[in-house]
């Protein structure tokens, strides 16, 4: 039996296969009428029908089990082996369970990393008895397939961030006359793709929009809130001019929408036409101005509190700031100047000692050189760069 189940070549085979061969053994080697896998959601609220033998309607209808609720929620709640040797609408809330005639059904949880995956079930058309012996044998099997699926999701999880995230960073930077623009992202090193993001748009008026972001966490959930944020912010830019009113909106959506996230941005609206650069900062690291002849500054704004959660009960600031010809602006994430060895001021003035008047491509390849250089950098970084060519003639 151990052999059947422990077998090598599983691990070659991907997920829908291995439920195929594992479930097929199942079934033999305890001589049941049906195994079931349900997984749990993308909440852990839910039990979904995955795979089964002997069941496939369970899988072709979609059957959902709340956790917590009937034979499968309990065992999922529990996180322990459940045994009925009654099955109808007091003992399980899926009644195609009974009405497929099962009369004993044995549970077990799948949990990997810690973490609960699903809940693997059998049951028999006659009366039994599952034994102590059959109970560890299933969780050996449970233990298996939490294994493979655990994998499989950590593996499109990944995939589908980096979709996602590839699909919203700009393909191509608008290029206004007078301006160039320039951009770099990189995800941290071992961390997966993170909620980092950068975006440039133009918009009414003559004016360019330039957003800087960062949602706490890592991976698909976090890619997925940065996706909608970043859909929100474009939208309420077009409504409203003041940059501090568009990050009180968005806060007001996350806020409401987004339960439990929140997020640092730097939102900056340049009037081509006047050269003028209005910003509202929400919890992130003020961007970085240089000017020729001048040194290199922060923008002089006041850093209202992150995103969600309603924190900025006393309304959002917007900071003005002139551009003179040759003036460049940079915007960026932590993860470009925070190093778990150095001091966080350090790694802001070793930006601000980076950052020259120059063209945009050429401040992110120094800014890239300086502040990253030959070592994987541990957090997601972004870097969005605007440059006011010299001799602008203004409208």
């Amino acid at each position: 039996m151990l052999e059947a189940i422990t077998d090598s070549a599983l691990r070659e085979l991907d997920l829908d296969k291995l439920f195929e061969v594992l479930l097929g053994r199942v079934r033999e080697l305890l001589s049941v009428d049906t195994v079931t896998v349900l997984l749990t959601d993308a909440g852990g609220e839910q039990l979904v029908a995955r795979a089964t033998r002997g069941l496939e309607e369970e899988v072709f209808q979609g059957v959902r089990v709340p956790v917590g609720s009937g034979f499968a929620g309990r065992v999922a709640q529990r996180r322990e082996p459940v045994r009925i040797s009654h099955v109808d609408e007091s003992t399980v809330v899926n009644p195609l369970l009974w009405r497929r005639g099962l009369r004993a059904m044995l549970g077990v949880p799948m949990v990997a990393g810690g973490d609960l995956v699903g809940v693997v079930h059998v049951g028999s058309l006659v009366d039994r008895r599952f034994t102590d012996e059959e109970v560890d044998l299933l969780r050996l099997i449970a233990d298996r397939l939490a294994v493979g699926v655990h994998a499989h999701r950590s593996r499109a999880e990944r995939d589908a961030a980096e979709l996602l995230q590839d699909s919203l960073l700009p393909g191509r930077l608008p290029k206004p006359r007078g301006w160039d623009l320039a951009a770099r992202y990189v995800p941290g090193a071992g961390s997966g793709v993170g909620g980092d993001w950068y975006d440039v748009f133009e918009l009414p008026g003559g004016r360019i929009g330039l957003v800087i972001g960062d949602v706490v966490g890592h991976g698909l959930a976090a890619a997925v809130v940065m996706g909608r944020l970043r859909s929100a912010l474009r939208a309420y830019a077009l409504e409203y001019e003041d940059p501090a009113e568009v990050l009180g909106k968005l806060d007001r959506k996350a806020t409401y929408f987004e339960h439990n996230t929140m997020v640092t941005v730097a939102y900056a609206v340049i009037h081509t036409a006047t050269a003028r650069m209005a910003v509202s900062v929400a919890g992130h690291p003020l961007p970085v101005v240089a000017s020729p002849g001048r040194d290199t500054v922060l923008v002089d704004a006041v850093v209202d509190p992150p995103i969600g959660f309603n924190l900025a009960t006393t309304g959002r600031h917007t900071a003005a700031v002139d551009l003179p010809q040759g003036a460049l602006v940079v915007l960026y994430t932590d993860g470009l100047v925070e190093r778990r060895d150095k001091d966080l001021d350090e790694g802001v003035a070793l930006l601000r000692r980076s950052v020259t008047a120059t063209p945009a491509e050429t401040a992110c390849v120094r800014v890239m050189a300086e502040l990253v250089g030959d070592h994987a950098a541990a957090d997601d970084i972004a870097l969005l760069a605007v440059h006011r060519s010299p001799g602008t003639v203004l409208n």
